[in-house]
């Protein structure tokens, strides 16, 4: 078993973090929130000799998730995540494009599993505890790898901020829970890549948060 590595591809006018997790060794991985851009992060996947045994989805904004039903079809791999709490955004996505004035092509999702909080998913030997954390999103999943001391924290924590929660479906006393009750348990120690921007610590997030403290 190798390292578990992470590539990110910013994509979209919201520089949204694509992220490809994949296995050092066999080069077997997924790739979490395709939300656009998709040519160029199929380039980065071939030319990285990566095999994308899934699609994970962390939340269902059109930023994170638009390109999915694109590459699952140029891939040919399953669409897993988020919860279901979030079908109402993934069945819109394609309105929200148009309000957004987003290029490129959007098209709604309809994911093969739905996640709820407590799941396990996997690639390789790596395996990822799902953490339902909703406040951002309702159906927002966060995937954790234990014996990486490792986060996918999508839009519900950043470096030196949070998600915001003036989205449908929104509420901001739920994300703070969600952070203080799910996420800080884990530890200070627990590396994260988030949905935009750095990704940092807990233990730093938790001391100099403004959000937080």
């Amino acid at each position: 078993m190798g390292q578990l590595q992470a590539g990110i591809i910013p994509v979209t006018a919201f520089q949204q973090n694509c992220t490809i997790l994949f296995d050092s060794d066999d080069k077997h991985g997924v790739l979490i929130d395709p939300g656009g851009d998709n040519q160029q992060v199929l380039d980065a996947i071939r030319s990285n000799g990566i095999t994308i045994d899934a699609i994970w989805i962390t939340h269902g904004h059109v930023d994170h998730a638009a390109g999915a039903m694109d590459m699952k079809e140029a891939l040919g791999v399953d669409i897993i995540g988020p919860h279901v709490a979030d079908k109402f955004l993934l069945d819109s996505m394609e309105a929200k494009a148009l309000q957004y004035g987003l290029q490129g092509d959007v098209r709604n999702c309809t994911p093969d599993r739905w996640l709820v909080d407590g799941d396990t998913v996997s690639f390789g030997s790596h395996v990822f505890e799902v953490l339902h954390c909703p406040g951002h999103a309702p159906g927002h999943v966060v995937f954790y790898n234990r014996a990486a001391k490792f986060a996918h924290v999508g839009d519900v924590l950043f470096n030196g901020s949070v998600g915001r929660t003036d989205l449908p479906g929104g509420d901001h006393e739920t994300l703070i829970s969600s952070i203080k009750n799910k996420l800080f348990p884990l530890g200070d120690d627990i590396g994260f890549i988030c949905g935009h921007g750095p990704g940092g610590r807990f233990g730093e997030e938790r001391r100099t948060n403004p959000f937080l403290t």
